[in-house]
């Protein structure tokens, strides 16, 4: 009989196991599906504000609740290869006119305080206004960005952004909320 005690005694130990393991994995599962995810920086287009291999947490559920707005780091879908992210700042908003000219970005006529860029950019950017649904962003470090200046990027689609980029948590000595 305390064979039979033992071996319900092991089974419900493993079957306890089990129980457990699925509730973990469908809990890290639905967290990292639409609460936040960890993303690493690839490559230097958000230089001075990001470095490249900067862990970060990236917020899913903050878009659930509303979209993008204008300054926000965000992590999208390349639009052109659904299989690569990217990271950027939102420039502007569906219904927002931008132009980029001698240096400056203009978002509905008024030039927009940039303190955050690498270094002065000599790109031009024909006056276009963003369509319903879609944002314009760029990176930080305009002179090795690809963004929505080039037309393999365009305009970003708001069903290809994957969230906002909250904090940067490695290297530790790095650690900061972004904005």
């Amino acid at each position: 009989m305390s064979e039979e005690k033992e071996k319900k005694s092991w089974q419900d130990t493993a079957s306890d196991w089990l129980f457990s393991i699925i509730i973990a994995v469908v809990l890290a599962l639905g967290i990292r599906t639409f609460l936040v995810e960890p993303y690493m920086v690839s490559g230097p287009s958000m230089r001075p504000t990001l470095q490249n291999e900067e862990r970060l947490i990236v917020n899913k559920l903050v878009y659930y609740l509303r979209e993008p707005q204008r300054g926000e780091i965000i992590v999208f879908k390349d639009p052109s290869d659904t299989r690569r992210d990217f990271i950027k700042r939102v420039i502007a908003v569906g219904g927002d006119t931008i132009e980029i000219r001698d240096g400056k970005t203009f978002v509905n006529g008024e030039a927009i305080d940039e303190s955050y860029i690498k270094e002065p950019f000599h790109t031009n950017y024909g006056k276009v206004t963003v369509p319903k649904g879609f944002i314009f962003v760029m990176g930080d470090n305009r002179n090795n960005s690809e963004d929505s200046r080039y037309a393999d990027v365009g305009f970003v689609d708001l069903s290809l952004v994957k969230g906002k980029a909250s904090v940067v948590f490695w290297p530790f000595s790095e650690f900061k909320a972004l904005p």
